[in-house]
C-alpha cells in the first residue's frame, strides 16, 4: 500500500525532525529512496540540507528518482513540498559555487544572500516574521507576522512574482515560501518552527490542489 506522504531520503535532508514533525500533524509518512514508492504516494516532500549542488547530485544519483518526481508531481499532481534546498531544487539554476541546474520547475535562481547592513551575518540563521504576499491554502490561519525558522545562507528568486507566496526580511527581502499549482516550497524549517511550522504542515497534509 502506497504510503500517505512520502519523505524523500537522498543523504541531503534534515529527515528525524522532518519525519517526527509530519507524523505529529497527521501524516502516515514514509522515509524513502525508493522511486516506486514515491511514484505512488498521495504527497511527497523534499527536505535539503547543504550545497546546491551536493544536494541535487545526490537526487539525481538515485536511479529513478527524478523520473518518479517528475511522474507524479508533473504527471499526477500530486502534492510536493520542499523544505530549504529541497525548495531551492526546484529552481532553474542555483549560483552556488558555480551554476548548476536544478530541476526547473519553477522559474528562477538561487542566488547568495546579500544583506544591505553589514552586520548581518551569513548564513542567516533564526527567527523571522513571515509577510505573506498571497493567500493560500497551506497559510490558512497562519498570522502575517509569524515567526518561523531558518538556516540558509542563499535564497531562490522566482522569475515570476507571482509565485512567491510569502516573503522575509534580513537586510533585505527575499522569498521564504513559493508555489505554483500543485508544488510548494518553504525556504524556512516548517519542522523547526513548532506550533507555526506544524500549523503549516497540517495544511499541506489537508490541502487539495
Amino acid at each position: 500500500m502506497a504510503p500517505d506522504t512520502a519523505l524523500i531520503d537522498y543523504g541531503s535532508g534534515n529527515l528525524r525532525s522532518a519525519q517526527k514533525a509530519l507524523a505529529r500533524a497527521g501524516a502516515d509518512v514514509a522515509v524513502t529512496a525508493d522511486p516506486t514508492t514515491v511514484a505512488k504516494a498521495g504527497r511527497i516532500v523534499l527536505p535539503g540540507v547543504g550545497a546546491f549542488a551536493d544536494c541535487m547530485a545526490g537526487l539525481r544519483a538515485i536511479p529513478g528518482m527524478v523520473e518518479a518526481l517528475e511522474e507524479a508531481v508533473l504527471g499526477r499532481g500530486v502534492p510536493f513540498l520542499g523544505i530549504c534546498v529541497g525548495m531551492q531544487l526546484l529552481a532553474s539554476v542555483g549560483r552556488e559555487f558555480g551554476d548548476h541546474k536544478g530541476l526547473g520547475w519553477i522559474e528562477g535562481e538561487v542566488v547568495r544572500l546579500a544583506p544591505s547592513d553589514g552586520a548581518l551575518k551569513i548564513p542567516h540563521m533564526g527567527w523571522n516574521a513571515l509577510s505573506i504576499a498571497r493567500p493560500h491554502p497551506v497559510l490558512a490561519g497562519i498570522a502575517p507576522d509569524a515567526d518561523v525558522y531558518f538556516v540558509h545562507s542563499y535564497a531562490m528568486r522566482p522569475a515570476r512574482a507571482a509565485d512567491t507566496l510569502a516573503t522575509a526580511d534580513y537586510g533585505g527581502t527575499f522569498a521564504a515560501m513559493i508555489g505554483r499549482d500543485n508544488i510548494l516550497g518553504t525556504q524556512f524549517h516548517p519542522e523547526k518552527s513548532q506550533a507555526i511550522g506544524l500549523a503549516l504542515l497540517g495544511n499541506f497534509l489537508s490541502w487539495r490542489p
